[in-house]
């Protein structure tokens, strides 16, 4: 049986279910493919940072971070720019450029959990019009109805549940694994939001100090 037949005897459903499993692949490999793109040691990215910053180098730092990909960049870059300020800036910067990353982050996650929720429901209804055309056919011809008569809505509703049930499972795999590496860049990102806080805070305590004693 090819793969159009198959598919035809699920009835319009089914292409509604093959329309949603194509569009959930590619919101998967999209937010995968940002998430590794996005994904660096952060810890590295920062020392690297913090070397460039020690020779006074401000504006090689800030393209570093413009140049990388990535929250943690990002937020390193907001820090920066308010380095001279005072810490309450630099820490209102922070926040601004996390809240502003974090919905980078989670972009189209509530949309694979939709898809996840709603596909079940569209395999449903496709069960519940095949059954429709079983009855339908068995009304027609009764009380002679043959078992040919009946099997193109068994066909229907048997095929749409379980490609619906083909489709929610890995879709929800998938999320669960899109959503704990999201997760993953939020934590790097927070842990790295209060590392370099820290580190210029201290550079301004030690250049008050030194002004001091000068």
């Amino acid at each position: 049986m090819k793969l159009y037949d198959f598919v035809g005897r699920g009835g319009p459903v089914m292409w509604v279910l093959v329309g949603i499993s194509i569009f959930a692949i590619l919101i998967f490999l999209r937010r995968l493919y940002h998430y590794h793109q996005s994904q660096i040691n952060s810890q590295d990215f920062l020392d690297g940072i913090y070397n460039v910053l020690k020779r006074g180098n401000t504006v090689e730092a800030i393209t570093i971070c413009e140049d990388t990909p990535g929250p943690v960049a990002q937020i390193a870059r907001a820090a920066i720019l308010k380095a001279d300020d005072p810490p309450e800036e630099i820490s209102l910067a922070i926040q601004h450029a996390g809240l502003i990353e974090i919905p980078r982050i989670e972009h189209n996650l509530v949309l694979l959990a939709t898809i996840v929720k709603v596909t079940p429901l569209v395999g449903l209804v496709g069960t519940v019009f095949g059954m429709m055309d079983t009855l339908t056919q068995l009304h027609i011809n009764a009380p002679l109805a043959h078992s040919g008569d009946l099997a193109g809505g068994l066909w229907q509703a048997l095929m749409t549940t379980a490609a619906a049930l083909c489709i929610a499972i890995p879709a929800y795999v998938g999320y669960n694994f899109l959503l704990s590496r999201a997760e993953s860049l939020v934590l790097d990102m927070e842990k790295a939001s209060a590392d370099i806080f820290t580190y210029l805070v201290e550079i301004q305590k030690n250049r008050a100090a030194l002004e001091t004693h000068s």
